[in-house]
């Protein structure tokens, strides 16, 4: 290499445990005009705030002494694995650990020292190379101190070695290498040799051919930025080495052509590698004033942070593998300011279009049949996806399944079932307070898969008719509850709603808990997998959008951070990278913290039939009826009431589970069977639904329902 590796850009890094550092280490203590400053016990203080700091870092053994002859002053310092892993740990995730390593592997070089001082600068403030390598022949003058950040100490220092210094005092511990005399022709291939990739930042065009004649030779990728409209160039010669310099924007020309050139004719040269029509106007104008009213080509300091941080993410991408291009991009800032727009602000209210009735509550008018309708409409279903079509013919309601509005979740069609199950109690109800009440029963086959039927009478049934104006009033509540203990009548009470099913509850604090990691933890798969995470925000309905299906924003009861997450949570990308990095615990807060504060957790069950091979479609019906009756009786009974449907509720076997989200199979398995012995069911019975309860403030919206069909004729 040109130029030797001076001394004076290195800090001596000392081991007292070594005879020969704890030499001079005394000569150092013992000097008046050395300075001593112990950094160890209070970087030993943040590193306790590191949050799962790798296993590896070693202790006090490791610590060293580092002296800054520049600075004459010594610093004592916890040893390299340390070091890195407190300054760093901020990088997490934007870069994983993994990824900060693979990085670590990386030996670049740069040449010319001032674009290039913010280049290698910002490369060692993200830890995203090993090794260093410097190259300018070019001292520092007061009037590269509009770009470089150095000071007026520095003027009269090779740039090289200002650079060098500055990233000595950000890490001691990353290996930095000068070449004072920059490069030329006969000294690049000992610069490039053993890099990893070269950034090329230098003036002379002579340089810059030399230096990528030199990495195409060694097979290197090339990065250079030009700070007007942010210009990046990409030239792969690792990927493409018979690629033509300059992306052949040069053509047949090579730098020994370049040679003794004067700048005027250098100038037509320099300008079809800019390209004039895509120069700034500022700038094109300048290059018409140089050697008049100009020196030489303006350069600002922003201009040159943003020219680093667009290198920098370039060489992230080298490093990780990921898909960079040989060819040149532009970002451009002043552009980007021109297009400021108002960001669309967070509507609090619906569309005029869909208007909320006065207290949320549909006040049925018609005939006692669309009264009835109107209250099988009001049933719940998961994601407010109402899975039925309802229709009259002659003395029939049928409520039929509709395959459209199922989901990953709705295995075999079961989630719909029970909702269909609730449906024919709300209509049941509403046929006994209005003297219509007959018969009812359930249908499968092929055309439609699930159908319930009831058939219109002029019988009535006083505990069914007691239930119609709280088919109407029942709604889905999302506040945090207060924690409150039930109250001791409230558990025989729903346990006698239920009839012919069973209540399994929970009430203990430690229970809820329990309770809570598991629903959070399948909250986080759902979160993860991205069928379901699609279905999930699929169900959501923002400001502006039809509430009359899906789940209204504002029935979430999201308080201020949890609006935020969502934002978050909603984006695909993102699941992406929480799912590569086995991540995304917090995805599960929202439902782990609303268990948390509950005041009981139910399991209602229903038994399998005894001799039945399997369990039909009717028999989750039959458990959507009970769910019902169980909802009604803790609303009147003051109870918020929430359903939660972790992800294995339906499923019946593990290959179930696996077709709900094949990489989480084995711990949806264990996540279910551990909830089921929680709660106390026993194998015998099927869950219809979980409910939480809670003592909670009220719920701001009710959710919306599709208009009803008409009812015909009869009345």
């Amino acid at each position: 290499m040109n130029g030797e590796l001076t001394a004076d850009h290195r800090p001596l890094i000392l081991d007292e445990n070594a005879t020969d550092d704890a030499r001079i280490l005394v000569q150092l203590r013992k000097s008046p005009q050395v300075r001593i400053l112990d950094l160890r016990d209070v970087l030993r203080a943040e590193l306790a705030k590191v949050r799962r700091p790798p296993a590896d870092l070693g202790g006090p053994e490791t610590d060293r002494w580092v002296y800054y002859p520049w600075r004459r002053t010594l610093v004592g310092l916890p040893g390299e694995k340390t070091f890195r892993a407190i300054r760093l740990d901020r990088n997490q995730n934007k870069l994983t650990r993994a990824e900060q390593e693979r990085c670590a592997g990386l030996a670049i070089g740069v040449v010319g020292q001032s674009v290039g001082h913010a280049v290698a600068y910002t490369l060692a403030l993200e830890g995203t190379c090993g090794l260093l390598r410097l190259a300018d022949f070019d001292d520092i003058e007061l009037s590269n101190l509009n770009r470089v950040p150095g000071g007026i100490f520095d003027i009269g220092v090779n740039k090289s070695i200002v650079t060098a210094r500055r990233i000595a005092e950000l890490d001691p511990y990353l290996p930095v290498e000068v070449a004072t005399a920059g490069v030329d022709e006969d000294s690049v291939d000992a610069f490039l040799h053993g890099l990893s990739l070269v950034v090329e930042e230098c003036d002379s065009l002579d340089i810059k051919f030399a230096v990528r004649e030199g990495a195409r030779r060694h097979r290197l990728p090339l990065l250079m930025d030009t700070s007007d409209r942010g210009l990046l160039d990409v030239e792969r010669y690792d990927l493409e080495p018979d690629r033509p310099t300059f992306h052949g924007l040069l053509g047949a020309t090579v730098g020994a052509d370049l040679r003794g050139l004067s700048t005027k004719d250098k100038a037509p040269h320099v300008m079809r590698i800019l390209d004039p029509k895509e120069l700034s106007a500022r700038m094109a104008a300048s290059l018409v004033e140089i050697d008049e009213t100009v020196t030489t080509w303006p350069q600002l300091g922003g201009d040159v942070q943003l020219g680093a941080a667009i290198v920098a993410a370039a060489v992230r991408r080298v490093g990780l593998g990921h898909k960079l291009s040989s060819g040149r991009t532009r970002f451009d800032l002043e552009r980007g300011l021109d297009e400021l727009a108002e960001p669309e602000p967070v509507c609090e209210k619906v569309s005029d279009e869909f208007p909320v009735p006065e207290g949320g509550v549909p006040d049925p008018h018609g005939s006692a049949v669309e009264k009835v309708l109107e209250s099988a409409q009001r049933a719940p279903s998961g994601g407010n996806t109402q899975p039925w079509y309802l229709r009259v013919d002659g003395d029939e309601l049928r409520i039929d399944l509709v395959r459209t509005r199922s989901s990953a979740l709705d295995i075999g069609y079961r989630a719909s079932a029970v909702s269909i199950g609730a449906a024919l109690y709300n209509a049941r109800a509403a046929a006994a307070a209005h003297g219509i009440l007959g018969a009812h029963e359930f249908i499968e086959n092929n055309s439609t898969p699930f159908s319930a039927v009831l058939h219109l009478g002029n019988g009535t049934d006083a505990a069914l008719a007691a239930d119609y104006p709280a088919t109407l009033t029942r709604e889905t509540n999302r506040h945090l509850g207060a924690g409150a203990p039930l109250a001791d009548h409230v558990l025989p009470a729903l346990d006698a709603a239920a009839t012919d099913a069973a209540v399994h509850a929970i009430t203990a604090p430690d229970e809820l808990a329990a309770a809570a990691a598991l629903v959070g933890e399948s909250d986080r798969i759902r979160y993860l997998t991205p069928r379901l995470h699609q279905e999930m925000f699929g169900e959501l309905r923002w400001p502006g959008e039809d509430p009359r299906t899906g789940i209204d924003i504002r029935s979430m009861e999201l308080a201020a951070d949890e609006q935020a997450k969502i934002q978050i949570g909603q984006r695909s990308d993102v699941m992406d990278r929480l799912r590569e990095w086995s991540g995304g615990t917090a995805l599960g807060e929202y439902s782990r913290d609303r268990v948390l504060s509950s005041s009981a957790l139910l399991a209602i069950t229903f038994p399998r039939r005894s001799g039945a091979e399997s369990v039909s479609l009717a028999d989750y019906a039959r458990g959507g009826a009970a769910v019902q009756r169980v909802w009604i009786a803790a609303q009147r009974l003051g109870l918020a009431v929430q359903p939660v449907s972790p992800l294995f509720l339906y499923a019946r076997h593990p290959d179930e589970l696996k077709g709900i989200s094949p990489d989480f199979a084995d711990t949806l398995t264990s996540l279910q069977g551990r909830f089921l012995d929680l709660l106390g069911v026993p194998g015998h019975e099927i869950m219809a639904l979980v409910l939480r309860l809670s003592y909670a403030a009220a719920a701001t919206v009710r959710s919306r329902r599709l208009p009803v069909p008409g009812a015909g004729n009869r009345s």
